[in-house]
Order: structure tokens, then C-alpha cells, then sequence
């Protein structure tokens, strides 16, 4: 049985519609932040991830050799990609752990795909986790006199 003249016309009209509006990637989650999707996926990759440069199971002796703190894994909205925020031990030679990590990013996705349950494994970046140099400026920002005279100022008027 063939749609009438009428059902294309509405069918057309439609179709035309749905690809007129803009497609929402998630229509549960509109806001500036990840989505609990993308926190939950890159936790997990930073858990894993964590596990395979602390048990060496990279085949690379200069990196096998540090010892990396993986502070966070931020993935991208379509979950393509995964940047790891890492900081060796002591904090001594960062770059030099950048770039063996980027040197072995194909081997530690591949391990990481073999470990995860995901349709696809995320290409991993790494960039420098600043938060311990952050905290560090915090704390001494607030060992300040200055900064102790004026909360102390503050605390007298909130009384």
C-alpha cells in the first residue's frame, strides 16, 4: 500500500525538520561542564592507566623507570580522545616524562583498549598537572600576613 499524497508531504516536512534543527550530542546534559558520561569514562581511564605505568607493563625502560602520578584523565565530548594530567614523582624532569609518555601513547592505548570495555579507545594526551603548583601558591598566598590580617577582618564583621 503507497503512502498518499498527503503522508509524503507530512513525511518530507518532517524529515526536513529533523535536519534543519541542531542535533543535541546528549539531550540530558546542556550545561558548561562534562557530562557524567565523560567523568565516569575518564576515571576509568585514569585508574587503568595508573595501574599499567606502575606495574611497567610499557615496553620502554626509560619510562618504566619513573614513577607518574596520574592526577586526572579529561576526555572530549565524543570520548575521542582522553588527556591525562600527569606529574612524575618529586616533580623532576616533567618534560622528559611528557615526552616518553607521548613516545609510548600507542602501546599504553592499546593496553588500555585491551583492559576497558569501550567501542573505542580513546587517543591519550598528556600535559603537566599544575594543581600540586597551584595548592603550593594557595597555601603560601594564605601563610601571608596580609592575607591573615584580612580574614581575620572578615570573621570580626561576620560576628
Amino acid at each position: 500500500m503507497r503512502p498518499s499524497l498527503h503522508e509524503n508531504a507530512r513525511l518530507a516536512k518532517a524529515s526536513l525538520w529533523d535536519y534543519d534543527r541542531p542535533m543535541a550530542k546528549n539531550k540530558f546534559h546542556d550545561g558548561p561542564g562534562p557530562s557524567q558520561r565523560q567523568l565516569r569514562v575518564g576515571e576509568v581511564i585514569r585508574r587503568t592507566l595508573s595501574e599499567v605505568l606502575a606495574r611497567g607493563d610499557v615496553h620502554d625502560p626509560d619510562l618504566n623507570r619513573l614513577s607518574i602520578t596520574v592526577g586526572e584523565v579529561r576526555t572530549s565530548p565524543d570520548l575521542k580522545i582522553a588527556t591525562a594530567y600527569v606529574l612524575p614523582l618529586g616533580g623532576q624532569g616533567r618534560e622528559d616524562a611528557i615526552q616518553l609518555l607521548a613516545r609510548n601513547a600507542g602501546e599504553l592505548r592499546r593496553t588500555i583498549g585491551k583492559k576497558l570495555a569501550l567501542k573505542f579507545t580513546p587517543e591519550l594526551r598528556f600535559r603537566l598537572d599544575e594543581t600540586f603548583d597551584q595548592m603550593d601558591e594557595t597555601r603560601r598566598l594564605f601563610a601571608d600576613a596580609k592575607v591573615q590580617r584580612d580574614v581575620a577582618l572578615d570573621d570580626a564583621d561576620d560576628e
